[in-house]
Formats: C-alpha cells, sequence, structure tokens
C-alpha cells in the first residue's frame, strides 16, 4: 500500500484557523476491523470497526474510543474524537485520517 497524505484544519475561537498535513502510513486488514497507523504532529495507531450500531474508533494508546459516523464526516467525527482525546489537534488529525480511508476501508 501506498501512503495516504491527508490534509487538516481547525477553527480556533480567537485566533483564527491552523492547518497541517498528515501522513497514513499503514492499513492492516483484521477481517472485522482495520488498524491503521497515522502520522502528523502525533502518531497514532488506530483500530475502526463496525459493529450491528455502525462504526467506531479506538486509540488503545490514549485509552480512548468513541462511535463513528460514516468515515468522510470530518465534523461529527472530529467533535467526537476531540472530546475522548481531550486535544482538538489530535481529534481533527484522526477525523482528516479518516475521511482520506473512506474511499479505501469497506465494512459489511
Amino acid at each position: 500500500m501506498n501512503r495516504i497524505p491527508f490534509r487538516c484544519s481547525y477553527q480556533w475561537d480567537d485566533t483564527g484557523t491552523e492547518k497541517w498535513g498528515g501522513m497514513i502510513q499503514q492499513i492492516i486488514p483484521h477481517g472485522n476491523h482495520f488498524e491503521v497507523y497515522i502520522e502528523s504532529r502525533s502518531s497514532f495507531r488506530l483500530l475502526i470497526g463496525g459493529s450491528h450500531w455502525g462504526l467506531f474508533a479506538c486509540l488503545p494508546d490514549f485509552s480512548a474510543g468513541c462511535w463513528l459516523s460514516t468515515l468522510d464526516d470530518v465534523f461529527y467525527n472530529s467533535e467526537k474524537l476531540i472530546h475522548v482525546l481531550d486535544n482538538a489537534v489530535d481529534g481533527t488529525t484522526v477525523a482528516s485520517a479518516l475521511k482520506a480511508l473512506a474511499p479505501i476501508l469497506k465494512f459489511h
């Protein structure tokens, strides 16, 4: 698999918009879920899966996880990820990586 670049942006309340990039380095399929390695300002090992109730993301190194909307829904996913990670940049980064993965990952 080729590395997949993606772009991120976050609108801070008073100081304007901040933009940065990231790279999906690795995607490992595990049958009913995927393991994804993301590099940006931080690095993340992300588990993405599906259940009867919908998609979920788990970041075990951060003891965090949440339900997701569709992978390309950056607004909803970033809100959920920012909350569980308690970090706007990290949550936005993961949500932006999910959008880049939307055309690639298929859940049954």
